[in-house]
């Protein structure tokens, strides 16, 4: 019953939802789109009841039911779900998108699949449009009757565009109109939707001369362009064609035209392509080209006065093109009136009275025949003749002649003569005058009287003056029949001319004669007057015979005078002083004067050359006068000056000028040089190798030799002869030292000779001294001898004392130079102990040096021998000695070790012996080590901002060694620091220093291994206030420093300091003899074993282990050295801070922690690693390199600038250990053979020399905790010192104060005691307890000190690792109460695990 419940039920359910279910439907069916390229297409799609998915199909390919269609960027499916919408919007459309695109539903639960299409037509407009091969509106040219083609083309149109062809407006059509032609045109992705279509359209016609000027336009029809903005591309034809023929407009035939009348004649041409040349010409000749033209009308217009030239001329117009061959023409005849321009009336215009005057009247050309009359004294005259002819000019031309008597009482008679044109009624008049001649009257002279004397010079005037006459008369002067300028006045019936006279020696006796003349006189009417003028000569003339004057001869000088009137006196002169000479004679002269001579007799000598003679002619009448003078030349042989120097003296590679004068004449005087016969090359002959030159009177000495010195002789020559002489040269030249040197090599109390040999030039005994600070020379002897130029030095009875440097200066002002000679007695040998010489360091395996130097005069003889056994050098192959002469007292032996092993460390004796005695001492060879400090500083300058320092090295451990200066302020606590630079100087210059400042210096040494201490801060030096030098200020700091702190408290202090240095002295001895007896026990207990080295690390700061500090070690170091499974102790974190490079050490007083010092950072040895780099910290990019046992190494140091007392010796930076068996240095481990070998022998084991190929840094060694991985390491990972028992091991009982560097701790893994392809260089531990007397090796702060010591299973080792040095480090080391050691983090952490 119930089963049938539930099936009606469902039947009911399935009938009621297919009574109400509806299928999805296409509410908005997609429409086909025809859309233009570029723009925007939508496909509408809306779907009712909607149910499954949408998406729209392009082509059959659905494009995804997402509203981003992939791969399509410009699709886009849009719309509202809600409402079923989902349009298709393609943005940008293309002509890839033209396709069948489909919208589709998917079906869903009871809906099937629905479908709808549409398509969509993508058009593209044209992008061109061209007329071929003619630009847009551009012009074609073409003849009349030529064929036309032009084609159309319409590129790239979808679909094909057509073409409509058109001639201005009217559209083509016909014949004329060719088929249009289709091409296609593919896209560049062959896509066959993207294909456009070209049009191509022609048109064909011949042109006429209709189409000149007619537009032809093709334009491009496309449903995608806009009817308003049509396509069109233009081109004009231009049409060639002939002109037409030319027209005259502006004078009609057989017009009358006036002479003067504006005439315009116009000649046009209509038509033409190109328009018409039109060219006027007047009678055949060209008159005018220029024509303008307007479309195709061409036109010439001539413009112009019609004259009487133009009467019956021919005016032709003719017009061309390239048309035409023949000219086309148009022609005129002008007709022109006019009247004649003028008359013309010649004939004599002057006559007697009764004489008849022929008179004859022209006209100028007229049109028609001019008439003429005449009017005589205002009458007509009637009596003429005409006669008229034809002008060549146009026109005629009428001549009439009268004759005309001269009647008496007239003055002039007056003819007028009329030209009259009767029919323009136009006259011109001409007037001719005729003069009537009458004679003037005779002239007359005045202003000069007959018989008056006139001084020459004066100004003399004369006027002539004539009246009457018609015309009136021409008045002319004349000087001795020589016509003169003269200056003319008329009135009404006279005239008058005047002349002024500049009177000289020509107008004596000279006749001026004045003519009066007119038309009416045949011979001229004249008056004369005579002058008289005094005058003095113009000119002296003076002469001397013979022309060429030598001494010896006689000679005269003449003087003669021009002449003078009066007679002029002569005189001679000679420098303003009257010369008695020859009385004078006169003659006869020119313009009435005389002539006056004088003679002078001389006779001749050297000194008349270059007198100067004057002679003066003095007119006493005028008292004028005039003066000659004559030089005298006198020829002579050349003489030389008395102030020519003889003697010349020079400085050598100087510059030597020597000069000569020498007078002769003729002054052309040739010098020539000579030396020892030889001629010296003049100027103009030089080369660049000359270095003495002869340039006329000079001789020049470029660059002097001391072989240029000798006898220069100069010769003067000239015409008359020559003359020579003789000059001395001298060379100064630089002193010398030839030689200095000892004679002999006396005993004790013996005389010594010190000779010094020199050149120079100057040189005698001032210029030779002796010199030897501190030394008393006053009491010796010195003698010179001047011919060998030598000073010898005595010195009585020598000593000891006076063996030494002795220095001979020579100085001649010129140059000097200074010569050591070390004086030298026999002595037996003094050995040298310096600090440098006494040590010498070496690494095992390489070549010992060893330097034994004395001072010992004869040569000493060297022995090496080493525990008292004398070494076989240079008789093995372990051992060379090599001799040396440093200088005349010193002497150097150097033993050379090979291949050196640790049993070659030790000290070695060295003896030196001559025949006077024996010297001795000892080298000690060690391993290489930090360097010692150095042994001085010194103050070598001073300026306002620097200071120089000077020091001197201690050892350098066996390495290069470099230098680090620290100063401050006196009262500064802080340090700055300095790095020298070259790294090997000793003098090093501080500066940017602040002026008048107190500074104290210190000095420290560093190489590869670490560093020295620094000096004491006791060199002291104070700027200058200014820049000027000033003198060393420079004192000990210490009495600066105490200057302000009472006694008291310094004896205070220093009471305490011996105290805590008694208390270190005593714990450490109490230590010592712990150690002892506990390595004894040791040694009982454990018979396979050897002896146990324990080490602790030494403060980085101040060297110290104070009594607390091993007291701390000793009772605590339980904690270090766990025996069994025991848990490490908690691993501290190592901290990081700026500026800090090193953990500082800290010291613990009653469980309070002391701040560590602030100091400079340590140096960079990382660039320093070669041969020795087994001994060296590692460099700040090799922190990762391991050891033989897994360790990694840190390499760090730190200064310090406070001191704690109590200190106690640092262990050597060279990797060795002390070994107490032996009482020396070993270097650390040994090989495994040899040392089992040495045990098994029953020696103490000594380690053999490195073999490794690579050397590698030295781990350093700090205090710490046992590593789980080295409890737990498998025998397998450990090395052979694990293995084999031969462990140098550490035992750590009691809690050891921390080690001054930072440690870093690394867990030590299996991997890190694998062994590499090559044997790894077994790293060396170093220990504290030492050799006492290595102390003054140390470190001042301590260097790091490195460790690598085998793990087992009862014994733990701390290892270490090199912090990156780019990140300073700086951290304190605390103590719980556990025992355990933590270190603060004061900066930042690391992320790598530091301690294990």
């Amino acid at each position: 019953m119930c089963d049938k419940f539930w099936i009606s039920t469902l039947i009911f359910c399935v009938l009621s939802t297919a009574t109400c279910f509806q299928q999805q439907y296409f509410r908005v069916v997609p429409r086909s789109l025809r859309v233009q390229e570029g723009s925007e297409a939508v496909l509408e799609c809306a779907v009712a009841n909607l149910a499954g998915q949408v998406q729209w199909a392009k082509d059959g390919f659905a494009l995804g039911f997402s509203s981003v269609i992939p791969g399509y960027p410009r699709y886009t499916m849009f719309g509202d779900r809600r409402h079923g919408v989902y349009n298709l919007r393609i943005a940008n459309v293309s002509l890839e998108d033209d396709a069948e695109y489909q919208c589709q539903v998917g079906p869903a639960q009871m809906h099937k699949v629905i479908r709808a299409n549409a398509s969509l037509t993508v058009i593209s407009p044209p992008n061109a449009v061209e007329i071929v091969n003619h630009p847009h509106n551009s012009k074609l040219e073409v003849k009349e009757g030529e064929d036309v083609v032009l084609e159309c083309q319409v590129q790239n149109a979808k679909p094909a565009a057509k073409i409509v062809w058109y001639r201005g407006n009217q559209e083509m059509k016909g014949d004329r109109v060719a088929n249009e032609d289709i091409r296609e045109v593919e896209s560049a992705n062959g896509n066959p939707k993207a294909v456009r279509y070209t049009t191509i359209s022609r048109v064909h016609f011949k042109a006429t001369s209709e189409d000149d000027y007619a537009d032809f336009t093709c334009e491009a029809r496309h449903e995608a362009l806009q009817r308003d903005s049509p396509m069109r591309s233009t081109i004009q034809l231009s049409v060639l064609y002939p002109p037409g023929a030319p027209y005259i407009e502006g004078y009609a035939e057989g017009e009358t035209v006036r002479r003067g009348q504006s005439l315009e004649l116009v000649c046009r041409s209509r038509g033409g392509n190109p328009p018409a040349q039109l060219i006027w010409y007047k009678n055949g000749e060209q008159i005018r080209m220029a024509y303008r033209t307007s479309g195709r009308m061409s036109e010439n217009a001539l413009s112009f006065k019609a004259d009487a030239s133009d009467n019956k001329a021919r005016y032709t117009c003719e017009a061309k093109n390239i048309m035409i061959s023949n000219t086309l023409k148009a022609e005129i005849d002008l007709t022109v009136l006019f009247a004649p321009a003028h008359v013309t009336i010649s004939g004599p215009s002057e006559a007697r009275v009764g004489d008849p005057v022929p008179l004859t009247c022209s006209t100028a050309p007229s049109n028609p025949a001019a008439e003429v009359k005449w009017l005589v004294s205002g009458k007509h005259h009637r009596e003429a003749s005409n006669r008229t002819v034809i002008s060549p000019e146009g026109g005629w031309i009428t001549t009439s002649n009268i004759t005309v008597v001269v009647e008496p009482n007239r003055r002039s008679i007056v003819i007028v003569c009329h030209g009259i044109n009767a029919q323009l009624t136009e006259n011109v008049v001409a007037t001719h005058t005729i003069n009537v001649l009458y004679p003037p009257s005779a002239p007359m002279i005045t202003g000069y009287i007959p018989g008056t004397t006139l001084a020459a010079g004066t100004v003399q005037k004369l006027s002539c003056i004539s009246s009457g006459g018609n015309p009136l008369a021409t008045l002319t002067w004349f000087k001795n029949d020589k016509k003169i300028h003269s200056v003319t006045k008329v009135s009404d019936k006279s005239v008058s001319a005047e002349i002024s006279i500049l009177t000289n020696v020509t107008d004596n006796l000279a006749q001026y004669r004045c003519e009066a003349t007119n038309s009416a006189t045949e011979i001229p009417l004249f008056e004369t007057v005579t002058l008289n003028v005094h005058f003095a000569p113009e000119a002296v003339k003076v002469r001397a015979e013979p022309e060429e004057l030598r001494p010896g001869i006689e000679g005269t000088l003449y003087c003669d005078a021009a002449s003078s009137n009066p007679p002029a006196t002569l005189s001679w002169w000679r420098d303003g002083i009257p010369v008695q000479s020859q009385p004078m004679k006169m003659k006869k002269g020119l313009h009435g004067g005389t002539v006056s001579t004088i003679e002078l007799k001389l006779n001749i000598s050297k000194d008349l050359n270059g007198a100067v003679y004057t002679c003066q002619a003095m007119n006493e009448a005028i008292q004028r006068s005039v003066h000659d003078a004559l030089t005298l030349k006198v020829l002579y042989s050349p003489i030389f000056d008395e102030t020519s120097q003889t003697t010349a003296v020079g400085v050598e590679n100087e510059q030597l000028i020597v000069s000569v004068r020498a007078d002769g004449n003729p002054s052309g005087i040739a010098y020539t040089w000579t030396k020892d016969g030889l001629p010296i090359t003049q100027a103009s002959y030089t080369t660049s190798n000359d270095r003495i030159i002869s340039e006329g009177n000079l001789l020049n000495m470029t660059r002097l030799s001391r072989h240029d010195a000798g006898v220069y002789s100069c010769e003067a020559v000239n015409s008359q002869g020559a003359a020579v002489i003789n000059i001395t040269v001298s060379v100064h030249y630089a002193a010398e030292i030839k030689s200095v040197y000892q004679v002999g090599v006396p005993s004790a109390n013996e005389d010594a000779m010190l000779v010094c040999a020199a050149n120079g030039n100057p040189l005698s005994a001032d210029h030779i001294r002796w010199e030897r600070p501190d030394y008393d020379l006053s009491s010796r002897s010195i003698t010179f001898d001047s011919r060998n130029q030598t000073s010898t030095l005595i010195i009585d009875k020598v000593t000891r004392d006076d063996v030494g440097n002795f220095t001979c200066v020579v100085n001649n002002g010129i140059g000097d130079e200074r010569r050591d000679v070390t004086l030298v007695m026999k002595f037996k040998p003094e050995m040298d102990s310096s600090p440098s010489i006494v040590k010498s360091a070496t690494n095992v395996g390489q070549v010992g040096r060893l330097v034994c130097k004395c001072k010992s005069i004869p040569p000493p003889n060297f022995t090496w021998s080493k525990n008292g056994i004398k070494l076989p050098a240079n008789t093995s192959t372990k051992y060379l000695a090599e001799f040396h002469r440093i200088d005349a007292l010193t002497f150097a032996s150097v033993l050379l070790v090979r291949d050196v092993t640790s049993m070659d460390y030790g000290v070695y004796q060295c003896a030196a012996r001559n025949h006077l005695g024996y010297g001795e001492m000892s080298v000690k060879l060690d391993v290489t080590s930090a360097p010692d400090p150095v042994t001085s500083v010194v103050v070598t300058n001073v300026t306002h901002n620097s200071v120089t320092l000077e020091w001197v090295p201690g050892f350098d451990g066996g390495l290069y060694s470099w230098y680090r200066i620290r100063f401050r302020k006196i009262y500064d606590e802080t340090y700055k620091y300095e790095d020298v630079t070259p790294r090997n100087a000793t003098t090093f210059s501080i500066h940017g220093l602040e002026r008048n400042t107190d500074y104290v210096f210190s000095v420290m040494s560093i190489n590869k291994i670490g560093q020295s201490k620094y000096r004491p801060d006791d060199t002291k030096a104070t700027t200058l206030t200014s820049s000027e030098v000033g003198e060393l200020n420079v004192v000990s700091t210490e009495y600066v420093e105490t200057a302000d702190v009472s006694k008291s408290v310094v004896v205070y202090v220093s009471i305490t300091g011996v105290v805590l240095v008694l208390i270190n002295a005593a714990l450490v001895a109490c230590f010592v003899l712990k150690r002892r007896s506990r390595r004894l026990k040791e040694q009982a207990g454990q018979s396979s074993k050897s002896a146990t080295i324990e080490m602790y690390a030494p403060s980085s700061y101040n060297d110290t282990m104070t009594g607390e500090t091993l007291s701390s070690v000793s009772e605590k170091s339980e904690t270090y050295s766990q025996d069994g499974d025991g848990q490490p102790p908690p691993i501290p974190e190592v901290p990081s801070m700026p500026n800090r490079h090193m953990l500082n050490q800290t010291e613990y007083l009653d469980e309070q922690l002391l701040p560590p010092p602030l100091d400079y950072p340590p140096p960079n040895y990382a660039a320093y690693e070669g041969e020795h780099a087994r001994t060296l910290p590692h460099a700040p990019h090799a922190h990762r390199a391991r050891d033989a046992a897994g360790h990694s190494t840190l390499g760090r140091s730190a200064g310090k600038q406070n001191y704690i007392p109590a200190p106690s010796p640092m262990p050597p930076l060279d990797g060795s250990y002390y070994n107490m068996s032996s009482d020396r240095y070993l270097s650390y481990p040994p090989l495994i053979g040899e040392y089992l070998q040495q045990q098994q022998a029953g020696r103490t084991p000594t380690p053999p020399q490195q073999y490794s190929a690579q050397p590698l840094s030295k781990p350093h060694l700090a205090n710490g905790v046992g590593s789980p991985s080295h409890l737990t390491s498998p025998l397998g990972c450990m090395d052979d010192r694990q293995s084999l028992g031969g462990t140098l091991r550490r035992r750590l009982d009691k809690l050891a104060v921390p080690p001054p560097d930072v440690t870093v701790l690394h867990p030590g893994g299996c991997a890190q005691h694998q062994p590499m392809n090559h044997t790894p260089t077994v790293k060396q531990p170093q220990s504290i307890l030492k050799d006492p007397s290595r102390h003054k090796y140390g470190n001042q702060y301590g260097s790091p000190v490195s460790s690598s010591t085998p793990q087992n299973s009862s014994n733990q080792i701390l290892t270490v690792q090199n912090l990156t040095s780019d990140v300073p480090q700086y951290g304190t080391i605390k103590k719980d109460k556990k025992q355990n050691v933590t270190i603060d983090e004061s900066y930042n952490q690391r992320s790598e695990t530091h301690v294990v």
